[in-house]
């Protein structure tokens, strides 16, 4: 490992921002596709806000035969911290290019999965991984219920699916933002179909989003951010095929 006074002179090949990603979570693949940018030898300089790098990333370097030569403070976020990692050569580097298909491979084929059952009159739970949460009827007019409905649930991952998805951009891209807040509304083509009561068009008919953004960040470099959110989620792509999908940024 290097002292500080030779890490603050490095030169590093390529810089990654992995935000606040942590090795289970895609760190480790965005990790090897960067390293293939860089020389035998060189350096890549990594940034992380997310804790437990600092623990597993000297782990992960010596598993696969690259050089870990210590961290630094952040130049972004309070929390942030910049890690340095030389490339391996001769076999490690080969390996590392095997180990970087595969997990291409397996991010490809991944699937979600969950079970579902019916545990109470009107309540269903919904299982997945370690997790449990629980759904109740189709539709209710009511204000207040003991469950949310399926489609409120779909409408709150759309909405969870973006907020953290712009926040990891935001952390990515260097971008400091104070606070995030996305209110949606749903409305269907015929909520009776869906209610059992008719034979029309029970799909969403329309979906509006509205992001508020409070950061001091330059605009045009968060509504870039914002349309690539958009763009990479699965939920967002899916819905805006069926659906007139309304979105509107708010910065404050």
């Amino acid at each position: 490992m290097l002292n500080p006074e030779q890490l603050a002179v490095l030169v590093p090949e390529q810089v990654l921002d992995g935000g606040a990603l942590d090795c289970g979570s895609g760190l480790v693949l965005l990790l090897r596709e960067r390293m293939q940018t860089v020389p035998e030898g060189g350096v890549l300089e990594m940034r992380s806000v997310e804790a437990t790098v600092r623990d597993d990333l000297p782990a992960w370097c010596r598993m696969v035969g690259h050089e870990y030569l210590g961290e630094l403070p952040g130049v972004g976020a309070a929390a942030q911290r910049r890690y340095f990692v030389r490339r391996g050569g001769g076999a490690a580097a080969a390996q590392e290019a095997a180990a970087l298909a595969q997990d291409q491979q397996r991010a490809r084929e991944y699937e979600w999965r969950l079970r579902a059952r019916s545990t109470a009159p009107m309540v269903t739970t919904v299982y997945c991984r370690n997790f449990q949460w629980q759904l109740g009827q189709p539709a209710s007019f009511e204000e207040r219920d003991g469950f949310p409905s399926a489609v409120e649930a779909a409408l709150g991952a759309l909405a969870a699916d973006l907020v953290t998805g712009f926040r990891v951009a935001c952390s990515r891209a260097g971008l400091e933002v104070d606070d995030v807040e996305l209110t949606a509304r749903g409305r269907l083509h015929d909520i009776m179909a869906h209610l059992g009561l008719g034979d029309g068009d029970p799909s969403f008919a329309a979906i509006d989003l509205k992001l508020f953004v409070s950061t001091f960040a330059d605009e045009a470099a968060v509504r870039a951010v914002w349309a690539a959110t958009l763009r990479r989620s699965p939920l967002a792509a899916t819905l805006a095929k069926v659906a007139a999908l309304t979105v509107k940024l708010a910065i404050v």
